[in-house]
């Protein structure tokens, strides 16, 4: 798959989820099979007026995990999308990404978000406006399925924005309205893929290999895009590259392996942000590594409790303790 001049090495990428894909979590699904990673959003605005926490949102981390690193911008306005990809332009990364998708009212109040697609052509115009401040980078866009039932109007918008330049579509086929719930549609993806000659991704209730496969059987598109389920599971990309590629899906991981990769994300992140910082942000992290198990309530609450790095080993150990019944 290519997004322009850069070659993307597999199909299902890591979705960016604001409060999680810092750089410990885009490294980790990287290592485990993600094709693509992509920063939390970033306001183009707070980015013209010189704010220091949404620069910071844009470390790549001095180990991508091999995997091609987009930055995503959300914002109205063509021309303050501009200024900030110029001004960003002397940070590593490989891409654009521009939100078109995000649902949360503090963010579609402002035009932005899954607002845009109220109005079609702007989207284009945003899409315009960055690829010609991009540097040479490709520019890419997630969008959802529309508004509401009554304006589905992301094929049109993916037109304007291949038009503008754009070298990738990803579709969250849902509306704004649903928010996270019902299922999806596959019929947004397939239109959108239609309507298109760039690379389509889709995007939405992928919990296992099986509905990979399905998304791309159904709607014909070119690869898919992992959100909340691959948080505290990252082998989830292993499984679905595998079954993609028709071959035997691996098993499992163990619970030794899931809570060295909880604590190897943990301590990555208070290395880059600082204990003080980075714990708050562990604490919703680990409660997903505790899906499924048995005891989970009070494993969260145990999750929710967490203040200090040297916290996490009793953590662990209360897992253990509480699994030991099976084995």
């Amino acid at each position: 798959m290519q997004f322009g001049t850069l070659a993307i090495p597999g199909k299902a990428a890591l979705a960016p989820m604001a409060g999680f894909t810092d750089a410990a979590c885009r490294r980790l699904a990287a290592r485990h099979g993600a094709a693509y990673t992509i920063s939390e959003m970033v306001s183009a605005k707070a980015i013209t007026f010189g704010d220091k926490k949404s620069l910071r949102l844009l470390w790549r981390g001095e180990d991508a995990g091999g995997a091609p690193y987009g930055v995503q911008l959300f914002g109205s306005e063509p021309g303050t999308m501009a200024a900030a990809a110029r001004m960003i332009a002397k940070y590593p990364f490989d891409f654009f990404d521009l939100n078109m998708g995000c649902p949360a009212p503090k963010i579609t109040s402002s035009g932005a978000g899954s607002r845009l697609l109220c109005e079609p052509r702007r989207c284009g115009e945003l899409v315009r406006a960055v690829a010609a401040a991009s540097d040479g980078r490709p520019v890419t866009v997630k969008m959802r399925a529309g508004w509401d039932a009554q304006s589905i109007t992301a094929p049109e918008a993916a037109k304007y924005c291949e038009e503008a330049g754009a070298a990738a579509i990803v579709v969250h086929a849902r509306t704004r309205q649903q928010m996270y719930e019902p299922g999806i549609d596959l019929g947004v993806i397939r239109a959108v893929k239609q309507a298109v000659g760039i690379p389509v991704l889709g995007n939405g209730d992928i919990a296992e290999a099986p509905d990979a496969v399905r998304m791309m059987a159904e709607t014909g598109c070119d690869g898919v895009m992992i959100g909340r389920a691959a948080l505290g599971d990252p082998w989830l990309f292993e499984r679905v590259n595998a079954a993609l590629a028709g071959a035997p899906i691996p098993p499992p991981p163990t619970l030794r392996q899931k809570m060295e990769a909880m604590r190897r994300q943990v301590y990555e992140m208070c290395e880059e942000k600082g204990e003080w910082a980075a714990m708050p942000q562990a604490r919703s992290q680990t409660l997903h590594y505790m899906k499924g198990l048995r005891g989970a309530a009070a494993l969260r609450r145990a999750c929710c409790g967490l203040r200090h790095f040297d916290e996490i080993d009793a953590l662990i150990e209360q897992v253990y303790e509480s699994q030991r019944g099976d084995g």
